[in-house]
């Protein structure tokens, strides 16, 4: 009974949750298939690839009835491009600059969605739902942290793409919620998946063939197994920007998911979080509480 009323008072909620679990699962086994020989880039292939099964269970649910006039294909190419290529630039910027660096200011683009929402979309939280934000926004790079190494030197370029991936996907939330008010969550999701394939071509290219590849259960087939999580709650992120506030539902499920992600990490691999994650992993559970108000 209790699941039954919030699945009717808090659809947004529920949907979120769903997206947080399937992401922070999914994080907690993304690196199998890249260490056992299959590179991040084809990974991206395989995830666009599997991005198809649940856009045909979306667009089943409608009937098959694609929007296909110039405001759906415009909002639903957009928001699928900056998703989709801001996973392929930030390939490049790991590659370019150091992960530590990289991963904190990325995990702060819910700061991009929740500007452009306010100004924008007027939306409004409650005082207690601004608190969990405040909070969620705190976390997000605590969770992200990784030990700076001495080792290397970077230059400039690193700052540049991470940027951009910051913004893409900051903007890319930010158009969920907007898109939603001019169409359906499932014509959404089939235009994230077009953009997702058609950027296939420069995740090959990215891709150093000349290297070891490992072409069996581990590679392609594994990664198959573990990205399908990545699409499905990319499928119900769409869902809960439908029925809640962007300016909630980014920070909500980017605290959340790695938490989850650091919790599996511990009981797999048997790796103990650094103390400034454990202080991201409280404060984002703190976050989600005052969020799910």
């Amino acid at each position: 009974m209790h699941y039954l009323s919030i699945m009717k008072l808090k659809p947004w909620l529920v949907f979120a949750l769903i997206t947080t679990i399937f992401w922070g699962v999914w994080g907690a086994l993304i690196e199998m298939p890249e260490k056992a020989g299959f590179p991040a880039t084809l990974g991206y292939v395989v995830w666009a690839i599997t991005m198809i099964v649940p856009a045909i269970f979306a667009l089943k649910r409608i009937n098959w009835q694609l929007e296909k006039d110039k405001t759906a294909i415009r909002y639903g190419l957009l928001i699928g491009v900056t998703g989709s290529a801001g996973q392929l630039i930030l390939f490049q910027a790991l590659r370019s600059g150091p992960a530590y660096l990289v991963f904190p200011i990325v995990s702060l683009s819910p700061l991009v969605t929740i500007l452009l929402s306010l100004i924008i979309l007027k939306e409004k939280a409650s005082p207690k739902s601004w608190i969990g934000i405040i909070i969620a926004l705190i976390a997000i790079p605590l969770l992200s942290y990784q030990p700076s190494g001495n080792d290397q030197k970077f230059g400039s370029l690193w700052i540049f793409l991470t940027l951009i991936v910051f913004l893409a996907w900051g903007v890319q939330a930010y158009f969920l919620k907007a898109a939603n008010n001019h169409m359906m969550a499932e014509s959404i999701f089939f235009y994230m998946m077009i953009s997702g394939l058609a950027l296939i071509p420069v995740a090959l290219w990215m891709t150093d063939f000349n290297q070891a590849i490992n072409w069996g259960l581990k590679g392609p087939y594994l990664a198959a197994g573990i990205q399908i999580l990545n699409s499905i709650g990319a499928l119900f992120i769409v869902y809960a920007f439908r029925y809640g506030r962007a300016i909630i539902v980014s920070p909500l499920t980017n605290a959340g998911g790695p938490v989850i992600t650091i919790i599996l990490s511990l009981l797999i691999y048997g790796i103990f979080p650094h103390p400034v994650i454990l202080v991201g992993m409280l404060l984002a559970v703190t976050a989600i509480f005052f969020l799910a108000d």
